[in-house]
């Protein structure tokens, strides 16, 4: 992890938006933002980590996140990381493929969400998504620096 001023905040406000929400597994759904933080490289990276999922999944938005302290260079890394509805997977994943630290929070997030070993049952939907994963993530690869 990375700690600074800012990713402090995240981290803060990662925890109060997550507190109350469960995986799959019936886990506290914040160690998955915090596991994909732990890998990151740089303070932008990080905090986008922890909030990578904070606009889409709660009702939290972009103008609040900068209110308590996010730079607007962060949230447009988080609007880049929203899936928005009605957007073909692939086409969200190559807009954000062009921004180092969206791909960076992206790859972690798809090896983490590909694990199997965190799921108690495994389904048709389970491999079906793993496997939409594992083309995202290639792709992702294969970009680069």
């Amino acid at each position: 992890m990375i700690y600074t001023k800012i990713t402090k905040i995240a981290l803060r406000i990662c925890f109060d938006a997550h507190k109350e929400q469960l995986d799959k597994t019936g886990l506290p759904y914040v160690f998955h933002p915090f596991h994909l933080a732990e890998q990151m490289t740089s303070e932008g990276a990080c905090v986008c980590a922890l909030l990578h999922d904070v606009m889409e999944d709660t009702p939290i938005t972009r103008e609040e996140l900068e209110e308590m302290g996010i730079p607007r260079e962060y949230t447009d890394i988080l609007t880049l990381l929203c899936h928005k509805e009605g957007v073909p997977y692939m086409d969200y994943i190559q807009a954000l493929s062009h921004n180092k630290a969206a791909r960076e929070v992206k790859i972690a997030d798809l090896r983490h969400n590909s694990d199997l070993s965190r799921l108690d049952n495994i389904d048709e939907h389970m491999l079906e998504r793993q496997e939409k994963y594992r083309i995202a993530l290639e792709y992702l690869l294969s970009i680069g620096e």
